[in-house]
């Protein structure tokens, strides 16, 4: 079983427009609502893949309710904890002109010492039971900014390997207690080392703690800093679409590579070849399952040192 955190999850609800005119009045040609927050939308990628995938984090109130509703029929676990707050909403407004998409996304609701106290009773228990785990996204208020370190140390001290995603003194504070491996796109290994040079940056944010460091470079795919080498994974092509998700697809293919012990350049195609395919999908968040298959023998994976 792999097991997916999602402290700050969400309805994610996905509005499409003919083209999106700041200042102006909309007519709403369709809407979608699923659940997300990052660790939902790489427990369902895993699933889709075939291993068995559980889901925990928080919920709450009337979103709440409708996240898990619509989480029952798909193969996650539902293992989130109820809290007397509200689930946030993501909102995405995709401009049928240009392809674009707009995000705004709500803070989330105020978790008590005592939920996360709940929480980490439950999250110790699930442990027990994993092959890995991702600790994905943001933190809801509340929550203290060390939380996913703490995540950490736990799943390290259970033997599980685990998988950190996330941004800001939160990927600072994790990345020190030393997971397995980190996630991060250029912007956040930017932000965390004050390079913008991926190679210089990914071998630092490894100096820093963790023992695999794979930055999302968007269109240039992943580059991979571990201990036996440092590998670049790119598709044949730029792909246009959606984005939303395909860093998540990303996560499940690494995940999924992980358990399964593939090699890192086998491991890397896959991520690569799930995260082009989430952006051809048309709905937000999914992959397209062919256009996976036929991605997955054209990555291009170039070995660019041979330890990191």
């Amino acid at each position: 079983m792999i097991l997916t955190v999602t402290l700050n999850t969400a309805l994610d609800i996905t509005y499409r427009v003919p083209t999106l005119t700041p200042h102006a009045s909309h007519r709403v040609s369709e809407v979608r609502e699923r659940p997300g927050g990052k660790g939902l939308n790489v427990a369902r990628v895993l699933s889709a893949l075939g291993h068995e995938s559980v889901v925990t984090g928080f919920a709450g109130g009337p979103t709440g309710a409708v996240l898990r509703e619509l989480l029952a029929p798909l193969a996650p676990r539902d293992a989130l904890v109820t809290v007397a707050g509200t689930t946030r909403r993501t909102i995405a407004v995709v401009d049928d002109a240009s392809g674009d998409t707009t995000q705004l996304n709500e803070p989330g609701p105020i978790v008590t010492p005592e939920e996360w106290a709940t929480f980490l009773t439950s999250y110790d228990s699930l442990l027990r039971g994993a092959g890995a785990v991702a600790l994905c996204g943001s933190l809801p208020p509340g929550i203290h900014v060390g939380a996913y370190a703490e995540l950490i140390r736990r799943a390290r001290g259970a033997g599980v390997p685990v998988l950190l995603d996330t941004s800001g003194e939160p990927l600072r504070r994790g990345i020190a207690a030393r997971p397995d491996l980190v996630k991060p796109n250029a912007d956040e290994l930017a932000q965390l080392t004050g390079s913008r040079e991926p190679l210089r940056a990914t071998r630092d944010a490894r100096r820093r703690g963790a023992h695999t460091v794979v930055a999302s470079l968007g269109p240039d795919g992943l580059l991979a800093a571990t201990a036996d080498g440092v590998w670049q994974a790119t598709p044949p092509a730029p792909v246009k679409g959606n984005p939303t998700g395909a860093g998540d697809s990303a996560v499940a293919g690494l995940l999924s590579g992980l358990v399964e012990q593939l090699p890192w350049p086998d491991l890397l195609a896959r991520a690569v070849a799930l995260s082009a395919a989430t952006v051809l999908a048309p709905a937000a968040g999914e992959f397209d399952a062919a256009a996976y298959e036929d991605l997955l023998p054209l990555i291009a994976v170039t070995e660019l040192a041979a330890a990191a």
